[in-house]
Parts: C-alpha cells; sequence; structure tokens
C-alpha cells in the first residue's frame, strides 16, 4: 500500500529515508493522475521493503511541491540518501518506473 507523504512527514519519511523512496506528487482533481492510482499501488506492493512508494497531494502540500519545482502533474520523484535522482513526468507506463526504480 502506498504511503502518504505531506510537508509535516517528508524530511523523516523521504529524505532520512534508508532505502530509495519513490513519491507520486499528484492532486484529487487530475485525471491522469488518477490513471496512475493503480500503478503506485502496485509498485509499492512489488518493491515492498526494497523502495518507499507514496503519494503527496500537491495541493496540501505546497511548500515540498515548490521546493522540488513541481509544476505538472503527475510528477514522480525518485529520492535516493536524501537526494532526488531522478524525475518522470506525465502517465507513463509501470515499466517505465519500474525500469528507474531497477536501475538503483
Amino acid at each position: 500500500m502506498a504511503l502518504t507523504f505531506n510537508d509535516e512527514n517528508f524530511e523523516q519519511e523521504v529524505l532520512k529515508s534508508e532505502i530509495p523512496v519513490l513519491v507520486d506528487f499528484y492532486a484529487d482533481w487530475c485525471g491522469p493522475c488518477k490513471m496512475m492510482g493503480p500503478v503506485v499501488e502496485k509498485l509499492a506492493d512489488a518493491y515492498a521493503g526494497k523502495v518507499k512508494v507514496g503519494k503527496l497531494n500537491v495541493d496540501n502540500s505546497m511548500e515540498v511541491a515548490g521546493k522540488y519545482r513541481v509544476m505538472s502533474i503527475p510528477t514522480f520523484i525518485i529520492f535516493k540518501d536524501g537526494q532526488a535522482v531522478d524525475t518522470i513526468q506525465g502517465a507513463v507506463p509501470k515499466e517505465m518506473i519500474e525500469s528507474k526504480l531497477n536501475a538503483l
């Protein structure tokens, strides 16, 4: 199950994570974001224990979204050792995200 990230828990859950983290920057009103919802859940299950997978609502967490210059959604950012190491924008095939995660 995908985790929920926000301005309050982002540093602890993402930046200080001992394993890589995939963050799905989304909004409830975004059609492509809704399409990617099931993909994010499947990734969370498939990578459990190896990669933290979670969602961050840009409308509720503007501070984090602004810091990482999220201008369009969905945007997926992969973090490793507290640093953003890769970014994927738009509704993309699950395999594209998997290939980036497997490269870690």
